[in-house]
């Protein structure tokens, strides 16, 4: 330091001016009371620091405007610094210089003297006599709370620098230490030091010191969502790691792959609906990004599986002459004229045509005349597949339109899963017992069969699984019932109903003639010519051993006798011939089980002789009269 001093005082400044060796630095702003270590590297700034470790160890700080310069002059450095104290100077190896400096005073550069090695620079001192008003300390208050806030959030500061700040009672030094602390641009802290006036220079402390929290309050905020985001990442790509390594220990990944591909080609192969082929690409697109092992991806392989399953394109060509048409139905069926001349209908206005929505045929009768057994010679005659759903006892409305994917285990309803068995979408499809169905509280699936059975709705039914539009106009539904009264009027007017009346005892001779005595020998192991049945053993059968409008009961017994000459034969020899006349019936039956077409040989006094009609034929009553107490008036019980 040269021994020029001048010196000019006011009542609240004192300014002194003396020449000091000028150390410019970058980025830095060093601020009084402060102790700051500092790396210098440039050869004027070593100079400098040299020069001041020999004449009284003081040098003047001042931040460079562009960091980027490398060698300064007198006006890219700021004119406002810090006189400073160098405490220690250690030279490095790599010929740099650690530098342990202390802030003592603000100054500012009044001369600049250009040295060969570095620039001495004429400093006026500029101390402040300040008064602490109540501002004064409202203000420190305020600042060391948000200090305290801003040490929590910036883990660099710890809480021993908290504790001095609490305990610094000089306000302009309690705003330079903190200000030394906060990680501001240089602009900021150069202002900083600018600042003459102590309380203005700590109201620009405290807002700068806001603005850092709130800062550093955001980036807290940011790290923790990206440390989330990250634990999850790194957890998922952990886990996915780990399956994989697992599915390469079971080959389970190749499986999956070679799954994928083998599904790819039937998708390929399938043709579909415009709906259904945009639907499996778009699970199947799903599918390749899920792993195997989810429970995700066996729900929609399940899913793509049924729909390329269904046969949406394939139909049977069917058979158009009405001849051999009718010639198997007459094979099949002894009478039921009209049902037959409907199917033949059918089958002429189709070869007509060429075009034709399948019928929708509701056969009502009493069981066992053959409803059932004539839609399956139905399916023979016209040359298509034949399917079978019971609809005794369904009382949930999901058994035909199917569940949502929403729910666990979830499957199409019956008609699409019979559709799928028939391998075409032109079967003749039998929806026996439809008069059974039931209702409760999941719904009423009479309702569902309403689109079903609709031919103006049916080429757009909408699965509930498959969410897609299924066209069931080519199918040709018969429905079968006992009873028309607990069908629902709505489903009734979609279906033409073919009333089938029990058969007569010509025709029941005619059936077990051509049908059920031939069936059950065959069933028996029987030859033909080894048992006989006359036409009045037959008619014994039907007259004292059954009582019904169909046959069932009689293939019984037919059954039941075939039984017992089996083992006759069994014991005669294979070569035995029977014949069953009328009067041996009841050795293979026992005792007739019904009075047929008899009544008392004598009147009886109070049993008159009656006529009755039931579903099964007609039938002798005998009606009793008995005497009963009372007055022998006519009461009526409704």
């Amino acid at each position: 330091m040269f021994n020029l001093t001048k010196r000019d005082q006011s009542d609240s400044l004192k300014t002194e001016k003396s020449y000091y060796p000028l150390l410019p630095l970058r980025d830095v702003v060093v601020f009084p009371n402060v102790v700051v270590p500092l790396f210098v590297g440039r050869g004027k700034s070593i100079k400098a620091l040299e020069y001041a470790m020999s004449h009284q160890k003081e040098v003047f700080l001042s931040a460079q405007k562009d960091a980027k310069v490398d060698d300064p002059s007198p006006g890219d450095i700021y004119s406002f610094g810090t006189l400073s104290t160098v405490l220690q100077l250690l030279k490095l190896p790599d010929g740099t210089v650690k530098a342990l400096i202390e802030g003592k005073e603000r100054g500012r550069i009044e001369n600049t003297l250009v040295k060969q090695e570095f620039f001495m620079v004429e400093v006026s001192k500029i101390s402040r006599r300040h008064e602490t008003t109540v501002e004064t300390k409202a203000l420190m208050r305020t600042i060391n709370a948000s200090f305290k806030e801003y040490a929590k959030l910036n883990s660099k500061i710890g809480q021993e620098v908290v504790s001095t700040m609490i305990s610094i009672q000089d306000p302009e030094r309690l705003g330079d230490t903190i200000a030394g602390h906060l990680t501001l641009r240089v602009r900021e802290k150069q202002e900083l030091l600018e600042t003459q006036d102590l309380n203005k220079r700590l109201e620009k402390l405290f807002e700068k010191l806001n603005n850092e929290v709130d800062i550093l309050r955001l980036e807290q905020r940011l790290r923790t969502r990206v440390k989330k985001q990250m634990e999850k990442t790194q957890k998922d790509y952990y886990l996915n790691e780990q399956m994989r390594a697992i599915q390469k220990e079971m080959g389970t990944k190749d499986d999956f792959k070679a799954e994928l591909n083998e599904l790819e080609k039937k998708i390929k192969r399938k043709r579909l609906s415009k709906e259904a082929n945009a639907r499996v690409k778009q699970e199947f697109s799903k599918l390749k990004m899920m792993s195997p092992m989810s429970a995700e991806a066996t729900v929609v392989r399940n899913y793509i599986d049924w729909i390329i399953s269904l046969p949406w394109h394939e139909k049977t060509k069917g058979k158009l002459d009405i001849e051999e048409a009718e010639t198997i139905l007459n094979e099949d069926h002894y009478g039921l004229e009209k049902p037959k001349e409907r199917i033949l209908e059918y089958l002429a206005v189709q070869t007509l045509t060429k075009k034709m929505r399948g019928p929708i045929l509701c056969l009502v009768g009493p069981p066992g005349v053959g409803k059932t057994s004539l839609a399956k010679s139905v399916a023979r005659a016209t040359g298509r597949n034949f399917v079978r759903l019971s609809l005794g006892g369904v009382r949930d409305e999901a058994e035909i339109r199917g569940h949502r994917r929403t729910y666990i285990g979830a499957l199409p309803g019956k008609i699409i899963q019979f559709l799928k068995k028939a391998k075409s979408n032109n079967p003749v499809f039998c929806l026996d017992e439809v008069d059974k169905m039931s209702t409760d509280f999941r719904g009423d699936p009479s309702a569902a069969l309403l689109e079903v059975l609709d031919p103006e709705q049916n080429f757009a039914f909408n699965d509930h699984y498959l969410d897609l539009d299924y066209d069931l106009s080519d199918v040709f539904f018969i429905t079968t019932a006992n009873t028309l009264h607990s069908i629902p009027l709505p489903l009734q007017d979609r279906m033409e109903i073919i009333r089938l009346p029990g058969y007569t005892e010509l025709e029941k001779l005619n059936i077990a003639k051509q049908f059920l005595i031939k069936k059950q020998t065959d069933q028996n192991g029987l030859q033909s010519e080894n048992i006989s049945f006359t036409d009045k053993a037959i008619f014994t059968i039907i007259r004292t051993y059954t009582r019904e409008a169909g046959v069932r009961n009689l293939e019984r017994e037919i059954s039941s006798i075939c039984r017992k000459l089996a083992r006759k034969i069994v014991k005669r020899g294979v070569d035995a011939k029977i014949a069953l006349m009328a009067q041996s019936i009841h050795k293979y039956l026992g005792i007739p089980k019904y009075r047929y077409g008899r009544t008392e040989e004598k009147n009886i006094v109070g049993v008159g002789t009656g006529l009755a009609w039931t579903d099964v034929g007609g039938e002798l009553l005998q009606i009793e009269a008995t005497i009963m107490p009372g007055k022998g008036s006519l009461v009526l019980t409704g």
